[in-house]
């Protein structure tokens, strides 16, 4: 497998006329095709800014993001925004499902935002892998949370992306539900190859990653290996 993504000596600064934060400082990571890695810390370590800046989202103060070697803060918003549409799949932990719009509509709505041609056929095979597909008609009023996030999981897989980037998906889930989007993330990884980087709070969620990135103070403190012993001592630190 070769270098997917990678982020040389980030760091981001957030300023204002009162003070300035640092989310991030110095942090460097290297993703290849097919990587599962999750990223837990306290809250304001900077999990949420790195996923955004791994997805063309929030431009890093310093440092380089490279795709398959393009730094992609070199090129243009518009191409950005090309590379993100055509590479990159965004999972909230809100869903940010439109009220008015039903599944399948919500689901391929960012493909015609974006005028790019798709299969309807092809959108129901995957509603059906997600096994939402009877739901296709019904309007999020209508759903369960984990039917949401499903939901949510298809729209950011629409465009087939090589790289899914999920934040905090299960927070809003019952136990039940919580346990699909596991099983979920893991079939995805196993079964398509994607490339899976995810913030969570759940720290049995992120042991099923094949990677765990702790962050603290907007660095990473350790890298180990889910089931290692000092990844469980890591975790009853944070």
């Amino acid at each position: 497998m070769g270098r997917l993504i990678e982020l040389k000596s980030v760091t981001k600064v957030y300023s204002s006329t009162q003070e300035s934060v640092r989310a991030l400082e110095g942090v460097s990571l290297s993703l290849e095709a097919g990587d599962y890695v999750s990223i837990v810390g306290p809250s304001g370590a900077g999990k949420s800014t790195l996923l955004h800046i791994l997805g063309g989202l929030d431009f890093p103060t310093q440092g380089e993001v490279f795709f398959k070697g393009k730094d992609i803060y070199k090129l243009t918003d518009k191409v950005i925004s090309s590379w993100r549409s055509n590479h990159i799949g965004f999972v909230f932990q809100f869903y940010h499902l439109i009220e008015e719009l039903n599944v399948l509509e919500n689901v391929v709505l960012p493909l015609r935002l974006s005028g790019r041609k798709y299969s309807l056929k092809t959108i129901q095979e995957l509603l059906r892998y997600l096994d939402i597909e009877e739901k296709q008609k019904a309007f999020p009023s209508e759903l369960s949370g984990g039917q949401k996030q499903k939901t949510a999981f298809a729209r950011a897989l629409a465009n087939d992306p090589e790289i899914i980037l999920c934040d905090e998906p299960t927070g809003n889930l019952d136990i039940d539900s919580q346990q699909k989007i596991v099983k979920l993330l893991g079939r995805l990884n196993k079964e398509k190859n994607k490339t899976i980087v995810l913030v969570t709070h759940n720290l049995e969620l992120a042991k099923e990653a094949k990677r765990i990135l702790f962050l603290k103070q907007g660095r990473i403190i350790e890298s180990p290996q889910g089931s290692d012993e000092s990844s469980r001592k890591l975790f009853k630190f944070f």
